[in-house]
């Protein structure tokens, strides 16, 4: 059941209470892997594992002094652990325990993101097999162009989510390295091997290259990737507002038990979710600007990325997350007209047929241009006056001098234009 959306889940990724957990968990990793190489006492893991806490007032109340984060939690954790706490950070600057922490937690948000997208993918291919032969006009530059199926518009954007889903896969492999290479990467101060032990533990990778910081580049990967998925969510939406346009309403989103379109109409039932998401898809993107603006940071490092990731890892993630909880709330209970459909496709009298005319001209003799002038001439005709396609085809001498009225209508058939459509199903492996 799809409830109104909580950002409790990955909110809990980016409290200070997980943040600060990560951190010490990373500190106690980097400890254990210093104890197996023999250079803290193997006690002193224990004791710090033991004793070692943190409370979150007391590090911003020590912040406020030092005015460095890093520092603040480790003094609050020495005040917990006393003289073992010597030993914690060794060798290891503030970057070492924030990147990797960060990569921990861009994981965890991720999974959370790919597991409410694949649901997303699960409802969008079972509403496509649903209305896989069910004609509707398409449209192109927003006109009548020649029908497709609601299944087949459905089915371009379960393939979309496809790849969004793979993308963020990769995106998230990207991101997911730890970084214990010490205050300018040359693990001067530490060994290797702490950091491979680490990124072992969290299921990250070595960064094996790095500055004082893990280079940018993954990071902004990672966050283009939230907002080319934003832009499918985004483009999923628009099509629902113009489906439920009141001169189209081919489909619309759910209109619940008690819901109110507007202060002043009672009559309104408005596109409100698929609005939201196009308005939260503009956030998305800009927050990827945000992060390619963050690759470019002089020399080894500089803190200029710092505050703007403060900002935009929770704030994409919480966002985008949104997008797909409200994505399925329109779709669970989507609502389709194959009724208005089918009266839409036939607005034009027939003239979503005029290629096949066009294809059948051409078969008969007439060259290209000539068979295109004499279409369009009739189209032109039946746009202005609301005359049938067929009936004015017919009556076009030099038209019926080519092809006969018995024969012209049998280019008239709707099942022919859309007898591959089954192939992309198939292709797609969707199956009644």
């Amino acid at each position: 059941m799809i409830k109104r959306y909580s950002p409790a889940e990955i909110s809990a990724v980016w409290s200070e209470e997980n943040k600060f957990r990560i951190w010490l968990d990373v500190e106690i990793a980097a400890m254990e892997s210093q104890a197996e190489l023999g250079r803290i006492p193997a006690d002193a893991v224990s004791e710090v594992k033991s004793k070692g806490k943190f409370d979150v007032e007391r590090i911003d109340e020590i912040e406020r002094t030092v005015k460095h984060d890093v520092i603040a939690f480790l003094t609050n954790v020495s005040e917990h652990v006393g003289p073992a706490a010597r030993f914690v950070h060794l060798g290891m600057t503030s970057s070492d325990v924030l990147d990797t922490a960060s990569a921990i937690q861009l994981k965890q948000a991720g999974e959370i993101i790919l597991k409410h997208l694949r649901e997303l993918r699960k409802m969008i291919g079972d509403l496509s097999v649903k209305y896989k032969d069910v004609p509707m006009i398409g449209r192109t530059h927003g006109i009548h162009a020649e029908p497709v199926t609601f299944g087949l518009k459905m089915a371009v954007w379960y393939d979309e989510l496809r790849r969004d889903i793979e993308r963020l896969e990769s995106a998230i492999g990207e991101i997911s390295v730890a970084k214990i290479s010490g205050a300018v990467g040359t693990y001067s101060h530490i060994s290797p091997e702490v950091e491979k032990y680490v990124a072992k533990k969290f299921g990250l990778q070595p960064s094996i290259t790095s500055t004082q910081v893990i280079q940018r580049d993954r990071h902004a990967q990672f966050m283009a990737v939230l907002a080319v998925a934003a832009g499918t969510l985004e483009k999923m939406a628009l099509e629902v507002r113009h489906l439920q346009r009141t001169e189209v309403l081919e489909a619309e989103e759910p209109f619940t038990k008690g819901q109110k379109g507007s202060s002043a109409m009672p009559h309104k039932r408005n596109p409100v979710n698929a609005e939201r998401i196009c308005g939260m898809a503009r956030l998305v993107r800009s927050y990827a600007m945000s992060a390619l603006e963050n690759q470019a940071l002089w020399h080894e490092r500089d803190i200029s990325h710092s505050s703007v990731e403060r900002v935009i890892f929770p704030d994409a993630t919480l966002a985008l997350d949104f997008m797909i909880l409200e994505s399925q709330k329109i779709f669970k209970n989507f609502v389709v007209y194959p009724d208005k459909m089918m009266k839409n496709l036939q607005l034009t009298h027939g003239l979503y047929f005029s290629e096949d005319v066009l294809l059948k001209l051409i078969e008969k003799g007439l060259t290209r241009e000539q068979a295109y002038a004499l279409v369009q001439r009739n189209a032109m005709h039946c746009w202005e006056t609301g005359e049938d396609f067929l009936t004015a085809l017919a009556n076009d001498h030099e038209v019926s001098e080519k092809v006969a009225r018995e024969e012209l209508a049998k280019v008239f058939d709707m099942k022919s234009l859309l007898k591959n459509v089954g192939y992309v199903f198939k292709t797609l492996g969707l199956k009644e």
